[in-house]
């Protein structure tokens, strides 16, 4: 049986964009949060590196703008990387407050009056500015918000739901465009259950699973970014895709990602024969931004036919490998591998989804009473390839400014009625899964091959009519039978991928994570790649 929820905001995502709206707002409002797994399986748990922030006094907002300008390769938009940055000290203090315990500096520093935490350095940065837990900054954090969630009685934690689609007043056929709720599949039900809010915030991560080999959780689908584009909302950006140095290749590793911090301490990437070459590609060497260190792994890999090259860190002192990374040190030594003496194998992986739902700096989307925070958002602030450590600063920020929207808001809007139940009467449980699997394996494979990390335009020719193809037998699929996650995700992300594609064969240039053998040069004037479903209006500024 269907059954039907009504609170004042609904959060989709658990992490810690969700989390964290759902902490920074008043204690009276009744809001849900969904977690279409467990509640710790999105990708803030497994975030290694930390928070980047202005929070030494030899580093200044000017210099985290800079940088973050120039690893973005002329696209960022500096209103939204000034924002983003201005807001960090006080994300990273409210953190602080709620009781995230990064790691502490040894007293030498402190008697020299440093800053109180350690801060770590990380490629395209100039200072020492990342705030970190040891390497398992994601987790602290995570574990940190969810125990203070828990403790709110206005804050309802619900696992094992997964958003079917949205619901607006132009779906229901009503006048308006606003955003009413969700329709969301209770996976222990196998029932699709009508969730209605006065707002909808979209916080359901990125779409790293649209290829065949990425560092993320199962989870990343791109569920939020499909459905708001179905809902009317715009996407931008969404042909810049990171793919992460250093992954670790191992056979039974899946999807283990060695932070970015290994190379900021020192780190060194070799070939097999123990020979370096990130010299060979930029002056920076191993702490240039990542698309230069990955298209440059890349690029080894394909000249030696080798299946991985090696991060070595094993020349500084084994207890600073111990206590600074202590999470790599014990899954590398699982594979027998020990970082203290021995070289880490590792590919690039695909980790981040730079490009999203446009938004403006209070994260409202183009639907009203929808928002979008944390990496399912387009906000502007990551350019043609994010920054190291800029994209958890960002979820806070946001979610923060997302906050103080809805409640200037709040007296405003009314709480949906008369929203109908999901109609699943003509539809019948499926027993051709094999199909839904198949589908799968094709994507993420044809993925991996034409779109990424160098395209072509013959590559992306390919990817676009497989992946039209596979939409309409998802379609087909969709409109006869039950839906499962399987159903669900594999709908989204191929959708997500089309939009992809449609991006990256718009932009007819080499930039960031967008590099195509066809334009190998970049254009002199540096411009996003906007999609639209259909006229929408134009995100208003922020009161």
């Amino acid at each position: 049986m269907s059954l039907h929820f009504q609170h004042d905001v609904l959060v989709i995502g658990s992490g810690a964009a969700g989390l964290t709206l759902a902490l920074t707002l008043p204690s009276h409002l009744r809001i849900a949060v969904l977690s279409k797994g467990d509640l710790s399986n999105g990708s803030t748990y497994w975030a290694q590196g930390g928070v980047a922030a202005v929070l030494d006094d030899t580093d200044t907002v000017e210099s985290h703008v800079a940088d973050t300008l120039d690893a973005g390769a002329g696209l960022c938009r500096e209103d939204a990387v000034r924002f983003t940055v201005e807001h960090s000290r006080e994300a990273i203090q409210w953190l602080i407050d709620q009781g995230v315990p990064f790691t502490r500096e040894d007293e030498t520093a402190l008697e020299d009056g440093g800053f109180e935490f350690h801060l770590t350095r990380e490629g395209g940065h100039s200072h020492r500015r990342i705030i970190h837990a040891a390497d398992a900054t994601g987790a602290a954090i995570f574990n940190t918000l969810l125990e203070q969630a828990r403790g709110r009685s206005n804050i309802e934690l619900l696992e094992q739901r997964v958003a079917v689609d949205l619901i607006t007043e132009r779906r229901l056929g009503l006048e308006g465009e606003r955003c009413l709720g969700a329709y969301v599949l209770d996976r222990t039900r196998g029932e699709v259950d009508t969730f209605t809010a006065r707002f909808v915030i979209l916080a359901t991560g990125g779409a790293a699973k649209v290829y065949l080999y990425t560092s993320n959780p199962d989870g990343a689908c791109g569920d939020g970014i499909a459905m708001a584009w179905r809902a009317g909302c715009r996407v931008g950006n969404l042909e810049f895709n990171q793919f992460h140095p250093t992954c670790l290749y191992h056979p039974q590793a899946k999807s283990f990602l060695v932070t970015e911090a290994v190379r900021g301490e020192g780190g060194l990437l070799k070939l097999p024969n123990g020979e370096r070459f990130m010299p060979r590609f930029d002056e920076r060497a191993e702490l240039a931004p990542r698309d230069i260190v990955a298209r440059a792994i890349d690029h080894e890999m394909k000249r030696l036919g080798i299946d991985c090259v090696y991060l070595d860190i094993s020349h500084k002192p084994a207890e600073f490998i111990k206590s600074h990374f202590p999470t790599v040190y014990e899954r590398c030594l699982g594979f027998g591998i020990d970082i203290t003496r021995q070289a880490i194998p590792v590919v690039p992986a695909a980790h981040y989804t730079c490009g999203g739902v446009v938004v403006d700096r209070c994260g409202r989307t183009d639907v009203p009473g929808l928002y979008a925070i944390g990496e399912t958002s387009f906000t502007g602030l990551h350019g043609a390839n994010r920054m190291a450590s800029n994209s958890l600063l960002e979820c806070f920020v946001y979610a923060r400014s997302a906050c103080n929207d809805i409640v200037a808001n709040l007296n405003r809007v009314d709480m949906p009625s008369d929203v109908p139940c999901w109609d699943a009467s003509q539809v019948t449980d499926s027993d051709e899964d094999v199909i839904i699997a198949h589908n799968w394996d094709e994507l993420r494979r044809f993925m991996w091959d034409y779109v990424g990390i160098v395209r072509t335009n013959k590559r992306l020719q390919r990817a676009q009519h497989r992946v039209r193809l596979l939409l309409d037998e998802i379609d087909e699929f969709y409109s006869n039978y039950k839906v499962s996650r399987d159903l669900i995700e594999l709908r989204n992300l191929a959708l997500v991928a089309e939009l992809m594609i449609n991006s990256a064969m718009r932009r007819h240039e080499s930039r960031g994570l967008h590099y195509t053998l066809d334009y190998p040069e970049q254009l002199a004037e540096a411009r996003d790649t906007i999609l639209t479903p259909t006229p929408q209006a134009q995100p208003s500024a922020c009161d």
